[in-house]
């Protein structure tokens, strides 16, 4: 392992400032791929930094779209993507999704109505994750997938006019959705997709801001519904991408471990199916206040300021475990100091991230002296628990990296973090940002 995989942690004795966070992951990936498939140039202000946006920038690029900016995306500059209409070019090589499940499902979604074969690859990480809960619907839809064993990546698409379904994905997630609603712009008639918990919509707010119409309901059962007719053409936008909440969580946690902490975190996406985290925070013992509120293309923004007090813990379970699958890393890192620890349930997904990031916390805690009980679906933290610095594995995820380095700001002594470059998936200037924070 390289120096440059590795990071040293301090202690610190609070969180004092303001930082700006990089553009939404999730809002950076569909703008991209829309803008690729609408007439005109689109252009995106505050587009995320993260490795993983780059990787769906590529591909786009592979099929045909054109993009450019004059440093590369980073989080103060903007973007320009010069979209070739629905009908993509057939790319000379395989395209490298790198880390990044976004990418590979969401855009599986759209090569499916290609009238030419796709193949889709990436890292060693995405090479482990399950891909059949896009294939399925792709399926029945009218393309041709081959994977390797198990429905892993790689994936070779063979895609062509695509029929409209009704679609039940068995276990909600907004990829799914989005993947399958990109599809539909391709097929004939109106493709439904019917979820038993409403997730993320960001996919459905950006096939709005590009032109075309999705229809929303609410189910009598708790769900939700989302349908578009196919055939609809998109339109090149402007639009500024908010900050990154999931990014935002780590700051957040941080500022929670001390008494007497404060931050502001200016142009927060504050998206109603993401923003569940704040209220679980708020019940955890963190103070926040938003303010500044804005709306832009459906998605609202504002500045969150955060004063860190008694930090309480408390139980992740259900519908709260789909919302903050993202988050849990960080909030389980940093349990033990709370006063009455921490329960997630229901959160088998957490096997198949990017990391089996049940294990990956387990693990790093219990390196950390840490008493921590591993369970199929989730864990159980105890609170009031001291822990010391120790030599650390980010198993390569970017979410266990950042949600370490938070944990070792309140541990005795010093934390090294293994393979810590793994945060530039989704936020390279997070150690740089988080030390600009940490008082000693």
């Amino acid at each position: 392992m390289s120096d440059s995989s590795q990071a040293i942690v301090r202690p610190a004795c609070s969180i004092q400032g303001l930082v700006r966070i990089p553009g939404d992951k999730s809002i950076s990936h569909r703008y991209a791929m829309l803008a690729a498939i609408a007439q005109g140039t689109s252009r995106f202000h505050n587009f995320s930094a993260a490795r993983d946006c780059l990787s769906t920038l590529d591909c786009m690029r592979q099929l045909g779209a054109q993009w450019r900016s004059e440093d590369g995306p980073n989080q103060d500059g903007a973007i320009e993507v010069t979209g070739i209409g629905p009908a993509l070019k057939a790319p000379t090589a395989a395209l490298d999704c790198g880390n990044s499940g976004s990418t590979i499902r969401m855009l599986s979604g759209i090569v499916a109505g290609q009238p030419f074969t796709t193949e889709l690859f990436g890292d060693e990480s995405l090479s482990r994750r399950p891909m059949a809960r896009i294939m399925k619907p792709l399926s029945e839809m009218g393309a041709t997938i081959t994977a390797s064993e198990g429905g892993r990546p790689p994936l070779k698409i063979r895609g062509g006019k695509l029929r409209a379904i009704h679609y039940k994905p068995e276990v909600a997630s907004a990829q799914v959705k989005t993947c399958v609603l990109f599809a539909g712009l391709f097929a004939n008639g109106e493709t439904i997709l019917e979820e038993p918990i409403r997730t993320r919509d960001h996919g459905e707010l950006a096939l709005q801001a590009f032109g075309v119409e999705v229809e929303q309901k609410k189910t009598d059962r708790g769900g939700h519904i989302a349908s578009i007719r196919g055939g609809q053409p998109l339109h090149a936008i402007e639009a500024h991408v908010p900050g990154d909440l999931s990014s935002a969580a780590f700051f957040l946690c941080a500022a929670a471990l001390f008494p007497g902490s404060h931050i502001s975190l200016p142009g927060i996406l504050m998206n109603p199916t993401r923003a569940r985290l704040l209220d679980i925070l708020t019940q955890m013992g963190l103070k926040l206040s938003v303010g500044h509120i804005e709306q832009h293309h459906g998605e609202i923004i504002g500045t969150i300021e955060a004063r860190g007090e008694k930090w309480l813990g408390g139980v992740i379970a259900g519908a709260d475990t789909a919302a903050l699958i993202d988050e849990i890393p960080v909030l389980a890192a940093v349990a033990p100091y709370s006063e009455n620890g921490l329960e997630v349930r229901d959160g088998k997904e957490l096997r198949v991230k990017e990391s089996d990031r049940i294990a990956a916390v387990a693990t790093n805690l219990r390196k950390m002296g840490a008493e921590v009980e591993e369970r199929p679906d989730g864990l159980r933290i105890p609170g009031r628990q001291a822990l010391h610095g120790a030599e650390l594995d980010s198993f390569a995820d970017h979410r266990i990296a950042m949600a370490f380095a938070v944990a070792a700001l309140r541990a005795d002594g010093e934390t090294l973090i293994q393979g810590a470059d793994a945060a530039g998936v989704s936020y390279p200037s997070f150690f740089h940002d988080l030390s600009s924070l940490a008082q000693r």
